[in-house]
């Protein structure tokens, strides 16, 4: 009989364990934006946003032809997401960078350490062939609150 109990225990315990952890996945949309079925701008699990790589475009889909604007653009995209998770870039814990160009590596990490204060994030930066669109640079940052 306690056999049974423990068995039955353990099945209920899987079962609410594994809604619970259902409940907590929420989708963060920029303010404007319609959820796309192929991908979101942020997810929050558990005090956590994990946010999508995010290129320098602006609201009507144009990239600077500065790429210190672009990569400003890139960041402010971030901020929002962030804001909406009422979160901000002090809670940012890792961001990784794709560039296209080597050599834009110094521009991009002066506008990036503007906008990230010590403590910065962990990050990877890698220099990619190219990037979906016509950007330089896609980055995508872990937060935690």
């Amino acid at each position: 009989m306690l056999k049974i109990f423990l068995l039955l225990f353990a099945i209920l315990f899987c079962f609410s364990f594994g809604s619970a952890q259902t409940k907590q996945k929420k989708v963060i949309l920029p303010p404007g934006s319609n959820a796309s079925g192929n991908w979101s701008p942020g997810i929050l699990v558990d005090g956590t946003l994990y946010v999508s790589g995010m290129g320098g475009e602006d609201a009507a889909g144009k990239i600077p032809s500065d790429f210190g604007a672009e990569v400003k653009q890139s960041l402010d995209n971030i901020g929002v997401i962030l804001k909406e998770a009422s979160m901000a870039p002090a809670d940012v814990v890792s961001a990784q960078v794709y560039l296209t160009d080597k050599t834009l590596f110094d521009r991009m990490n002066a506008v990036y350490t503007s906008y990230f204060k010590v403590p910065r994030p962990t990050r990877t930066t890698v220099v990619v062939a190219k990037l979906v669109g016509d950007g330089h640079i896609e980055i995508t940052v872990t937060a935690r609150k």
